[in-house]
């Protein structure tokens, strides 16, 4: 499918960037050099600062998850390529996937245990069924909160662009007057251009620092 080909490709793109860039690495870096650097010290900016020192154990996963989203994002913007994480079926897989390896390291951590998470310390007895039941709910939402945000945000920009650059070419293909306003479109196609670039890289980093959130939950109960 669509999604497995550039999802394949966007690996692959990422791969040879950060091969090629640390290949023949020297003291000084080099251009690439520098934004493979670049990208690693702020991955490890957030991780020190949510999950702490013992969460470094964790640093490869949540690296290999910023690269990949980001790769993702960015390989979408090629004209005539296919954005896989606009589509929600990609992103909830992944987020469900997250979600489960989270569990997994909650259980191994404190067994049983995890199970206080949805009990509010010092919460009284007699409303212990709803807290649970909202804590419970809301937990199981972070897998939404996770998938949903990321599709939307990819998905919406996206549409916007197309939108936008029919509206220019049907403009242009009326001739007369038309033929001068549709630079207007044009010009806003080409700055929402730059604001999706940003938001390709806010996406990755927000699914990134919202990953560590929850690490840091499953780690310390908190």
């Amino acid at each position: 499918t669509n999604s497995t080909i550039f999802g394949f490709l966007a690996t692959i793109t990422m791969l040879l960037l950060l091969f090629f860039a640390t290949m023949k690495s020297t003291v000084i870096p080099n251009r690439w050099q520098t934004i493979v650097e670049s990208l690693y010290e702020f991955v490890c900016s957030f991780v020190a600062d949510t999950l702490g020192k013992g969460g470094f154990r964790y640093f490869p996963f949540i690296f290999v998850t910023f690269c990949f989203i980001l790769s993702c994002n960015l390989c979408g913007m090629v004209p005539y390529s296919f954005t896989i994480t606009s589509h929600l079926i990609v992103t909830f897989g992944l987020g469900l996937s997250t979600f489960i390896g989270i569990n997994v390291i909650a259980f191994r951590a404190h067994g049983l245990h995890f199970f206080s998470f949805f009990l509010p310390k010092e919460a009284p007895l007699a409303l212990a069924p709803f807290l649970v039941m909202i804590e419970f709910i809301s937990y199981i939402f972070r897998v939404m909160s996770l998938s949903i945000r990321l599709f939307a945000n990819m998905m919406a920009g996206h549409t916007l662009l197309k939108i936008l650059a029919g509206f220019g070419w049907t403009m242009l293909t009326m001739g007369g007057i038309f033929t001068v306003l549709h630079l207007f479109p044009l010009a806003i196609v080409v700055a929402l251009t730059g604001l999706e670039l940003g938001i390709a890289f806010l996406q990755a980093y927000v699914w990134s620092v919202l990953v560590c959130i929850y690490l840091n939950d499953a780690i310390n109960l908190h």
